[in-house]
């Protein structure tokens, strides 16, 4: 059995409000075993033996839509692609700032990476790796004209945001 990091995108936001107890307990009607949920936003860890994990997000997010009766997109990391998710420095910070950390399901090609950059001003730098977008914001995120939803616009794929200290707690946890 292998440890994994589901982040679940429209949970407790937008008006979608699920407990973490009801969480938990429809991951493991699925199968899923040793499930857990960190903070009510949508992180859930898990044990699996070496599933394919485009079919199990696929899987979650039908299950899930049929419960919730809303779509969750579900995006998944092994344990060692969390630790180094979280381990990862993109930028040599200066003042205040937060980084978020976006996850996508597919990289973005070259097209979607430049279109990315021409948000990147004096507040708002971007780093992609992989399939993790990386945000370092300069202020608060109200303060940004950058956000989630323009992001999955120019990505053209569903994405759900985190921050760095999420992530670490859940690579830790992982």
């Amino acid at each position: 059995m292998s440890q994994f990091a589901a982040l679940l995108r429209a949970i407790n936001v937008g008006g979608h409000t699920v407990k973490m107890d009801h969480l938990r307990h429809l991951l493991a009607e699925m199968g899923l075993t040793g499930v857990k949920t960190y903070i009510a936003s949508g992180n859930v860890l898990f044990d699996a033996a070496a599933p394919h994990l485009p079919s199990l997000e696929a899987q979650i997010e039908t299950h899930l839509h049929q419960r919730l009766g809303y779509p969750v997109v579900t995006f998944i990391r092994t344990a060692s692609e969390m630790g180094a998710i979280a381990a990862y420095t993109p930028f040599e910070p200066v003042g205040e700032h937060t980084l978020y950390i976006a996850f996508v399901k597919e990289p973005p090609d070259a097209a979607a990476q430049a279109k990315l950059q021409l948000f990147a001003n004096e507040i708002d730098q971007f780093q992609v790796r992989g399939r993790e977008i990386y945000w370092l914001c300069y202020k608060t995120i109200s303060q940004s004209t950058f956000s989630g939803a323009v992001l999955e616009k120019t990505l053209g794929q569903p994405a759900t945001l985190r921050n760095s200290s999420t992530v670490r707690k859940l690579a830790a946890l992982v």
